[in-house]
């Protein structure tokens, strides 16, 4: 079957857990970079992710043992350059970072009793908010951390390199608080395409 017709998995609710699936590796760390939301930012890609979408950008990370095991060191680091005047926040990205919450939460934490919410957090994550809500409490915890979800599976056949920090048509960029309080998807207001 060609690339563009196959789709990517789709777990049922809870199918999926952390704690069954996760290593606790860590594919890459990028601090300081400019392309894994708004400003400059920390990238944490995590690894692992069953949902192996067809044209997947980062396939070697969808094995739960690439790369290296999750750090206090690699933890520190993070922290250390996140206390950069000039950076905006952190990005969880993998991978799957909802599949990786001993990890994201542990830091994501870490990230709001030092610095409160003077930097944000992003994710990238294959679920769909809809399905995040039907999910485990760890998943629930996690997006209760983040600022904004960029949701949903790359879908090949949506792929539109011209968007906005997303790779296909069908994603949405979440503004998690707003979302949160409303009890309705409110997509982030710098939207721009």
């Amino acid at each position: 079957m060609p690339q563009s017709l196959r789709k990517p998995n789709n777990p049922k609710p809870n199918e999926w857990l952390a704690s069954d699936l996760s290593q606790q590796y860590v594919a890459d760390y990028k601090p300081f970079n400019f392309v894994d939301g708004e400003g400059i930012r920390c990238s944490l890609y995590v690894s692992g992710c069953p949902f192996h979408c067809p044209g997947c950008y980062n396939v070697a990370a969808q094995n739960f043992r690439y790369g290296q095991p999750y750090t206090q060191e690699l933890e520190d680091q993070i922290i250390e350059d996140l206390g950069q005047s000039y950076v905006q926040g952190l990005t969880f990205l993998g991978g799957e970072p909802f599949l990786n919450t001993q990890v994201c939460i542990r830091l994501a934490k870490r990230v709001r009793a030092e610095f409160g919410h003077q930097k944000d957090i992003w994710s990238w994550s294959g679920y769909t908010w809809e399905e995040l809500q039907k999910d485990s409490a760890d998943k629930k915890e996690l997006l209760s951390l983040i600022d904004i979800l960029v949701d949903g599976r790359f879908l090949l056949d949506q792929k539109d390199l011209t968007l906005q920090f997303r790779g296909s048509a069908n994603q949405r960029i979440i503004d998690v608080p707003k979302t949160l309080a409303s009890g309705k998807v409110q997509i982030w207001d710098k939207l721009v395409r």
